[in-house]
């Protein structure tokens, strides 16, 4: 299967020092960024949820599929190149290929937390306290409509947390 860098032969590039921030948590541009060499970290708020070196990471994926503002900022930690590209949503449907390519990504992530979340399910299946509920939480994220995907929660309504 071919990564998401070989489709991207021939965008343009773009160098970032270390501590530059690419994307903004509740921004609206409309790139993307497809990761070739570096680091970067993803925030949601001031928490770190993640950090990526690896060749071919796409970020701003979320916000360009569900036309909604970035959902975590993406920073930099060491000097990084990257593919940017504008006017992500049209580039996306005139590249099929792409598309699907990045479709199965998402899949593999989707696959990947729904394992984690039935393995907690099955580790906490018999308490009695907030653990035990990981299944009901699990059943409503599995059928949740699209329109109704509303970051937040009743404790933290900060959408940017």
């Amino acid at each position: 299967m071919q990564s998401l860098l070989s489709f991207c032969q021939g965008l343009p590039q773009q160098r970032f020092e270390a501590e530059e921030t690419l994307i903004l948590e509740g921004g609206t541009d409309k790139r993307l960024y497809v990761l070739i060499n570096g680091e970067v970290e993803v925030l949601k708020g001031q928490t770190l949820v993640n950090t990526q070196s690896e060749p071919g990471a796409m970020f701003g994926e979320l916000a360009v599929l569900l036309d909604v503002p970035h959902t975590a900022t993406v920073r930099t930690t060491v000097p990084t190149l990257a593919h940017v590209i504008e006017n992500a949503g049209d580039f996306l449907q005139g590249n099929p290929d792409l598309s699907f390519q990045l479709a199965r990504l998402l899949a593999t992530k989707l696959n990947s937390i729904t394992t984690y979340l039935v393995d907690l399910k099955n580790q906490f299946e018999d308490r009695q306290d907030h653990l035990g509920m990981v299944d009901e939480v699990l059943e409503t994220l599995l059928h949740q409509p699209l329109d109704e995907s509303l970051p937040g929660s009743d404790r933290c309504p900060d959408t940017a947390v």
